[in-house]
């Protein structure tokens, strides 16, 4: 109720409780799977395991419960699972969990989790971009103030700065796809050395002569395990090597943060005041109802601000103790989802917002011309500094701008009361045309087709 960004979306479905349940469950039974494939698990006891490891057979809030007693949610669940498959093939049940960590199941859980989620979220970025890119090509030269620090700069064209937003979005996009290709699945063992992989096998002997494995079981099994999960397979267990979560958590926070940078636009350029741009179908108020509010433009920017504290936790977990950490480990598993969800939600409400934005052209010279030509102040000292000379082109604009400003009059009159020589030099039509903020754009229009060049990231 406290989240609308993502309230009903497939990113909310694919990180919720079920989902995880889901991905644990997907975990162990690809263990097993794997341990057939390369001869330390009968195949009868993969398809055993693989048939009880349904989400809709467990409690999830029993063993949220349970998980308290172990600190985790591996532990109940593996003693449920086994017990399921003994139901079903006593002789199975031993092989489920053989051999692994619950932060081996738990961290490939994780990243299944987010190998399902982030191409929804990549999805929505996609459609942003495709909006994004019409509207910058349909704009390329439809001149509008640009602004810094709060006050008009110089004319730039809504088509570069669309082309802007658009250029952020991909690259939020780029960066999501690259971290999904590499996400890795986890297996270790007790301390990440694999042993116990190497002296299990079908007949569950544990003679010590046939513990060893010249042929490298374990590492085979690392590889199978992976291709079994669809996840890469990484170099070395990483139970203490985080990178994959702080790759992850630093992508999706530059999510929310592009996406920000969109909505903090829309946000100023939708003031009453200003009225360049409008969601196409904005929110009511409760109490006033004259107002149409860019509640998605908002509901961005509050993603916006929360994602960086969030992927601040992730990134402080890779100082991780030991060969598994108390502690960092387990602060990572919320706030991971919760990144997620607020980076899908947000990148929702991008596509949305960016598929209907009203666009303005009027009012954008309206606001072009409210200065009576001094946004273009800086392409008149350019034509009047080789006449005049620089020092004297400078101040004599600086103090036309005054004048103008003072007494509302066009620059162009007051740069001919300020200096009633300079029509002499300056024909009036030309130096109305200097004025003229629609004809300094500059190579806008070029920048933009060029930005419109680039599409988005695609894997093979």
């Amino acid at each position: 109720m406290l989240a609308p960004a993502r309230a009903g979306s497939a990113v909310e479905a694919a990180t919720g409780d079920a989902a995880y349940l889901a991905a644990l469950l997907d975990a162990e039974a690809a263990l097993v799977r794997a341990q057939a494939a390369v001869g330390q698990a009968p195949q009868e006891a993969a398809d055993a395991v693989t048939a009880a490891a349904r989400a809709d057979a467990f409690d999830v809030r029993d063993l949220a419960l349970r998980a308290r007693d172990g600190g985790n949610p591996v532990i109940p669940l593996v003693a449920d699972l086994t017990a399921a498959v003994a139901r079903t093939d006593p002789a199975a049940a031993p092989y489920v969990h053989r051999g692994a960590t619950s932060q081996d199941i738990l961290d490939t859980a994780l990243m299944l989790v987010a190998a399902r989620t982030l191409p929804t979220i990549t999805g929505e970025l996609a459609c942003a971009a495709e909006s994004l890119a019409e509207l910058a090509a349909a704009h390329r030269s439809t001149p509008m103030p640009g602004r810094t620090l709060t006050q008009h700069a110089v004319p730039t064209a809504f088509g570069l700065k669309a082309a802007g937003w658009r250029a952020l979005i991909l690259d939020a996009h780029d960066r999501l796809a690259a971290v999904r290709a590499a996400l890795p699945a986890q297996l270790g063992g007790a301390a990440g050395t694999l042993a116990a992989f190497d002296v299990f096998d079908t007949s569950d002997t544990f003679d010590i002569s046939e513990t060893f494995d010249a042929q490298g079981g374990a590492l085979r099994l690392l590889g199978r395990f992976a291709a079994e999960t669809g996840l890469a397979e990484p170099d070395l267990p990483w139970h203490t090597l985080r990178t994959p979560v702080a790759d992850l958590a630093a992508a999706l926070a530059f999510c929310a943060g592009a996406l920000g940078k969109l909505a903090a636009d829309v946000l100023v350029l939708s003031r009453t005041e200003i009225g360049e741009v409008a969601e196409g179908d904005g929110g009511g108020s409760s109490a006033m109802p004259h107002k149409t509010n860019p509640v998605r433009a908002a509901l961005i920017a509050a993603a916006a601000r929360q994602a960086p504290a969030l992927a601040a936790i992730l990134v402080a977990s890779l100082a991780a103790e030991d060969e598994r950490p108390a502690g960092p480990w387990h602060a990572e598993w919320q706030p991971l989802r919760e990144l997620l969800r607020i980076a899908g939600g947000a990148a929702r409400q991008a596509a949305e917002l960016t598929a209907g934005l009203a666009v303005f052209p009027e009012r954008m010279r309206e606001n072009l011309d409210a200065t009576g030509g001094l946004i273009a102040s800086e392409r008149i000292a350019a034509a009047l500094s080789p006449l005049l000379g620089r020092a004297r082109a400078k101040e004599l604009l600086t103090a036309a701008a005054r004048r103008a400003a003072a007494e509302r009059v066009p620059l162009a009159d007051a740069l001919a009361a300020e200096e009633p020589g300079l029509l002499k030099k300056v024909p009036e039509d030309r130096l109305r045309r200097l004025a003229d903020p629609a004809g300094y754009l500059g190579r806008a229009p070029e920048l933009t087709d060029r930005a419109l060049r680039r599409l988005p990231r695609t894997d093979p």
